[in-house]
């Protein structure tokens, strides 16, 4: 792998890599790759400001995620529009209204108004106040990891040091597929494995464009750039949490443009689980789709991602909700349908009840009148005050048309309207927040003057 990072060259160096100083070329052997992943941590917790609520990373454990990235935004009440603050702030206290999703992305819109060199201290400011869930950091260089370092240090009233030994958030390194390795992701990378927060190595491998068209091809490229990244995290910090990252599609071979919930996203999804459980590293995938608008395109292709996400007992499916046009968008509409959709597959995953009532005898037993509806098993699930009303409304054709009419996406534009309505501050001790301002104006002040 070509990296352009001197301090990396000299690490593979030193670890006995063939390093070539003026390709910037990196070769690393099997003991290499083999001594870095035994110190890599199987498993561990991440744990935000809200240590109620660990995330654990590894195992069968699947963690949800929100959309992370997008430029742009959109719902039906305002329509496109370039990323801002206000809709950030939106967005995630959305993130923070649904159980279902366990975290954060990086930056859910680009706030494009504010200045590029510190916007993102303004957006974890925001998710540290609005939410008390884990984010993803971003690690374009050193200095916007310290920035998340201290900051949530602050938010968790810690140390720099107590927070080496207590993750609390990570960061997507990006492999620039193929087989190169930027210097500010670099910097990145490092900054993160010497404070003990996790690196989400994510080789962005598109079937046909950044690696051979075939899957097999793909995989072969997508492991490689993985594991030789991780292996400069151990080289960084041994012991350092590392998660298996991927990010394997393919592009439409007539236009070249990327295309995502296909079957060989899915498939990419799985392999690369299996591949996690292999190296004992905890594993991150993603929900993706390419529609353009929240439709039946979007929901079928994202439905595909996340059936192969949970089947590939995923611990991370980074931007699990509001995806939209292949990540140039961030949409509120599509988060209701991803929640939804997340939901069911969470209640795919757990038994059918713990009160013993469930049994296979009590589900199948043929009633009477041909249905369950009217059975003691399936009544005693409801109240008088859900299924009347429910009776009623089906009897009722005006009732029908003030709700049962409307299409999935005019539901979802109620649903996140409410929802907002709905939306609950996480408190914060008055000092904490106090201090994580007076923060951010100083890091705006030296950043200003030219600092890191």
């Amino acid at each position: 792998m070509k990296i352009l990072n001197a301090r990396a060259l000299e690490l593979f160096r030193k670890a006995g890599a063939l390093v070539d100083l003026e390709t910037q070329m990196v070769r690393a052997d099997e003991s290499l790759i083999t001594a870095a992943l035994k110190t890599a941590p199987e498993r561990f917790d991440l744990v935000s400001r809200n240590r109620s609520r660990p995330l654990p990373m590894g195992g069968n454990a699947i963690n949800f995620g929100f959309v992370s990235g997008p430029p742009s935004v959109h719902c039906n009440v305002k329509g496109r529009r370039s990323g801002n603050m206000e809709d950030y702030q939106n967005l995630i206290r959305l993130a923070q209204h649904f159980n279902i999703i366990h975290m954060l992305g990086g930056q859910c819109c680009a706030p494009v108004e504010l200045p590029a060199n510190t916007r993102h201290l303004d957006v974890y400011e925001a998710d540290l106040v609005l939410t008390d869930k884990s984010f993803l950091g971003s690690a374009i260089g050193r200095g916007r990891i310290l920035d998340a370092v201290n900051m949530v240090a602050i938010a968790k009233g810690m140390s720099i040091e107590e927070m080496k030994k207590e993750p609390a958030f990570c960061a997507v390194i990006n492999v620039n597929s193929p087989r190169l390795l930027d210097d500010p992701l670099t910097e990145g990378l490092i900054a993160l494995a010497e404070h003990g927060q996790p690196v989400v190595v994510t080789p962005f491998t598109l079937m046909g464009a950044m690696t051979p068209v075939t899957l097999s091809a793909a995989m072969v490229q997508q492991n490689a750039e993985a594991l030789l990244t991780i292996a400069l995290t151990q080289l960084v910090n041994p012991g350092a949490p590392v998660i298996y990252g991927a990010f394997t599609s393919n592009v439409d071979m007539k236009s070249g443009a990327p295309a995502f919930g296909t079957p060989e996203n899915a498939r990419a999804n799985i392999i690369a689980g299996q591949l996690a459980r292999r190296y004992r590293l905890p594993y991150r995938s993603s929900n993706c789709n390419a529609s353009n608008i929240v439709d039946a395109q979007a929901t079928y292709e994202s439905g595909m991602s996340l059936w192969s996400t949970v089947m590939a007992h995923t611990n991370i499916v980074l931007h699990g909700a509001g995806w939209l046009e292949g990540g140039l968008v961030a949409s509120y509409e599509k988060v209701i349908l991803d929640v939804e959709m997340m939901q069911n597959m969470a209640a795919f995953l757990e038994p059918y009840s713990a009160d013993g009532e469930n049994t296979v005898e009590a589900i199948t037993a043929a009633p009477p009148g041909g249905h369950f509806f009217g059975t003691e098993h399936t009544m005693a699930r409801y109240e008088k005050a859900f299924y009347e009303p429910l009776l009623s409304d089906w009897q009722n054709h005006g009732a029908w048309e003030a709700s049962g009419s409307k299409t999935a996406t005019e539901r979802a534009t109620l649903l996140w309207q409410k929802a907002l309505e709905g939306y609950q501050q996480p408190p914060m001790d008055e000092a904490i927040r106090e201090e994580l301002s007076a923060y951010v104006a100083r890091r705006k002040l030296e950043i200003g003057a030219g600092e890191p």
